[in-house]
């Protein structure tokens, strides 16, 4: 279900349900705009699917359903940062279904940039699902832009204070 990928320098950025997603592609379409690049949207689902999807039929319809609903979210996100998909840049929407990691190193290549939205996990969140935007900077052969979620306006984060973690001891 992919587009033709445009040629040139691009920027690809990785698109969830997540805020810290939203402010990522927020950023990217500055981005794409102030440096005339082309901009890729893409969604990966880890769907659950089988080591050789080529071998059952119902396998190949699942994972034809799951990039439909890719691109749902894709333009659900579009519309809730940009109002659509924006008309003066070169788009391209891409869903692919697997490891969201690997799928968008493989789509970066040399003089593309990369841009992934990075939030709050808990510690069974990060202990159970990998990070996206770690595997990406560590894997990826371009540029990697790390985007994070700005602190919401209720939970102010004053310089110099450093958070106690609830293990450690309160000394005097």
């Amino acid at each position: 279900m992919d587009q033709d990928l445009p040629g040139g320098a691009r920027l690809i950025v990785g698109v969830d349900e997540s805020p810290a997603s939203r402010w990522a592609l927020a950023w990217a379409i500055g981005a794409a705009r102030l440096h005339r690049m082309a901009l890729i949207a893409v969604h990966v689902s880890r769907a659950p699917m089988q080591a050789f999807p080529e071998a059952l039929p119902v396998q190949h319809a699942m994972k034809a359903g799951e990039e439909a609903r890719c691109n749902e979210v894709i333009a659900g996100v579009f519309d809730d940062v940009a109002g659509g998909l924006p008309a003066d840049l070169t788009t391209a929407v891409v869903g692919r279904v697997g490891d969201p990691g690997y799928h968008l190193v493989d789509l970066a290549r040399e003089g593309d940039l990369l841009v992934l939205g990075r939030g709050k996990r808990g510690m069974l969140s990060r202990l159970f699902l990998p990070s996206t935007s770690m595997y990406c900077a560590r894997h990826a052969k371009t540029t990697v832009v790390i985007v994070r979620q700005p602190t919401p306006p209720d939970e102010p984060h004053l310089p110099g204070e450093r958070t106690r973690r609830f293990w450690s001891r309160k000394h005097i």
